[in-house]
């Protein structure tokens, strides 16, 4: 079942449970998905593009959350998380950062990456393969940690 299909139910559900704030964050969703397939005229869009568009609005949440809290505005970070709890739903299973770690050290066999001036190399080969599975900001943390 494809990400809109799914998301379309679950608007379903939060309408009849009443649930204002999954209804706003699946419908925000949802406008992302619609966007980027009239972007691609009408053309079907792959899973790593509709985890993509889920990561692109978990960031946004997050950048969005850390600005009210710094503002003291904490009603407004709530909303920020809550969002942020009903999108994270739809991602596949997280790695845990020993998974990460793991995966990572993998990759940098596999390259024959040994110094920072590999990241790139490094950094490339993990994104593609680590997509919706961790965020970009871990996985170059974790790199670099590793290299140096």
């Amino acid at each position: 079942m494809s990400l809109e299909t799914t998301i379309s139910d679950a608007i379903k559900t939060a309408m009849k449970e009443k649930d204002k704030v999954a209804l706003d964050s699946l419908r925000a969703v949802k406008s992302q998905i619609l966007l980027l397939k009239t972007e691609a005229k009408g053309a079907e869009i792959s899973a790593e593009q509709e985890i993509a568009i889920l990561q692109r609005m978990i960031k946004q949440r997050k950048d969005s959350l850390e600005q009210f809290a710094a503002q003291g505005r904490q009603d407004l970070a709530e909303v920020e998380e809550a969002q942020m709890k009903v999108i994270e739903k739809y991602l596949p299973q997280q790695l845990t950062a020993e998974e990460l770690e793991a995966e990572v050290k993998k990759i940098i066999s596999e390259t024959g990456a040994q110094t920072m001036k590999d990241l790139g190399k490094v950094m490339g080969t993990a994104s593609k393969l680590l997509s919706g599975k961790s965020d970009g900001k871990s996985i170059s943390e974790m790199v670099k940690k590793l290299l140096s």
